[in-house]
């Protein structure tokens, strides 16, 4: 047998897609056999549409629940223990999560270990945990997600901050993928603009990232096909996820953030973010996200605009998309047709490109749609100086899970460089 990889394998959750399917959840959560669950949100979404949508359909289905809406938007290991326990002091049948991509990961987390109990860090992607396996099923998961931005209703994966090292990690496991993805385009008319751009901003660099990670072949073989990771590198088949996804969001991204009574624009970025969480849920991210982690982790002072948490806030889809122009200059030359390829989708003319110029081209792109929907103009932006490189690359090498997918390695000294650079964006 070869020692390099040789085969992928795609997993991905159940989807149904459509405005108005909300209504349908409680008739899924009686066919899944649940007669009392427990439904996950955080404060901002608890009043909203969506939630009432859910517990309207659980009260015509006659499906008990118990709410939790402590949900932290931009998790941390305390607030996902929180959720654990309420959960398990909780008696229930299965899982409603309605929110974003905060809300879903803690839902994940929460039904893994009320049914796997463990030592919180067992789970934990190493090395800063131990990277057990899911020992086996978990109860049903049905995710709402109320933004277009992180496809955690596709994939396995649950990100949180681990506040001891003041960076994010994560868990993923193909166990913890939701039982079934209700995406609904009615759940995003509320959406503030400032968040319709930060999310819609995280399906573009899933996209790309997962279309120009390293070849699932230049992974190692695992010992056995079930220790075959979550994110694999890409792959014919998430490439063509990640690709679509990359033109919707680059068609309609603009529209969806200028203005929340379009439908058309507000369908096509739910769409786009379910086909990128399909794509990277598969094939991974590589830098902008391993970069982005310690970004969201280290924060001072800075709160986002449009968000209503009551801590300081860099969004994640800001804190990805900042590296991002940086990061793609820096991997370009290792494929430059598929960076090419990325740009091109994005709007760019690239018949007559020289391939050296793959980098330039691309982050152009994305520095300017950057621009047009009123990003902070780089880390500098956000509060960091070149003093904080130092620890932003020490949060980043721990995220072995998404750096090693880089097409390009990074050390310390090429993430200095990379942050550096990152600063400022125009």
């Amino acid at each position: 047998m070869p020692d390099h990889e040789y085969a992928f394998e795609m997993a991905t959750s159940g989807i149904r897609f459509g405005s108005g399917a909300t209504r349908e959840v409680g008739a899924d959560l009686v066919d899944l056999g649940a007669r009392h669950v427990l439904v996950f949100t955080d404060p901002t979404v608890r009043p909203l549409p969506p939630v009432a949508t859910v517990l309207q359909s659980l009260e015509d289905a006659g499906v008990t629940c118990d709410v939790f809406d402590q949900v932290r938007v931009e998790p941390s290991d305390t607030s996902i223990q929180r959720a654990i326990q309420f959960a398990a002091a909780t008696p229930h049948d299965a899982i409603v999560a309605v929110g974003g991509g905060s809300t879903i990961d803690t839902a994940k987390a929460a039904n893994l270990y009320c049914c796997w109990p463990a030592d919180f860090l067992d789970y934990v992607n190493p090395p800063i945990g131990k990277g057990k396996p899911v020992p086996g099923p978990v109860k049903p998961l049905i995710a709402i997600p109320t933004t277009a931005g992180t496809g955690s209703e596709t994939t396995g994966v649950a990100i949180f901050d681990y506040q001891p090292l003041h960076s994010k990690t994560g868990i993923a496991h193909r166990r913890l993928k939701p039982t079934l993805g209700i995406v609904d385009p009615e759940n995003t008319r509320m959406l503030p603009p400032a968040v319709a751009a930060s999310s819609g901003l995280d399906v573009l660099s899933h996209a790309i990232e997962s279309f120009t990670a390293i070849p699932y072949t230049e992974r190692p073989r695992p010992a056995r096909p079930t220790l075959r990771p979550a994110y694999q590198g890409s792959n014919p088949i998430s490439d063509i996820w990640s690709m679509e996804a990359l033109r919707l969001t680059a068609r309609y991204i603009r529209r969806a953030v200028a203005d929340p009574s379009d439908d058309e624009a507000r369908a096509k970025m739910m769409l786009a973010a379910a086909y990128a969480g399909v794509g990277f849920g598969n094939a991974g991210v590589h830098l902008p996200h391993g970069m982005s982690y310690p970004v969201s982790g280290l924060v001072r002072g800075y709160r986002a605009p449009g968000y209503s948490a009551d801590h300081p806030l860099v969004p994640h889809g800001v804190s990805v998309i900042l590296n991002a122009p940086a990061v793609f200059r820096f991997t370009a030359g290792t494929s430059p047709e598929r960076h090419l390829m990325a740009a091109e989708a994005m709007g760019a003319d690239t018949g007559r490109a020289n391939t050296d110029d793959a980098g330039r081209i691309l982050s152009a792109q994305i520095i300017q749609l950057m621009h047009d929907l009123h990003m902070p103009n780089g880390l500098r932006a956000l509060g960091y100086t070149d003093a904080d490189i130092p620890a932003l690359v020490e949060g980043t090498l721990p995220q072995h899970r998404v750096t090693k997918l880089s097409p390009r390695p990074a050390g310390p000294d090429e993430l200095a460089r990379l942050f550096e650079e990152a600063m400022v964006s125009w």
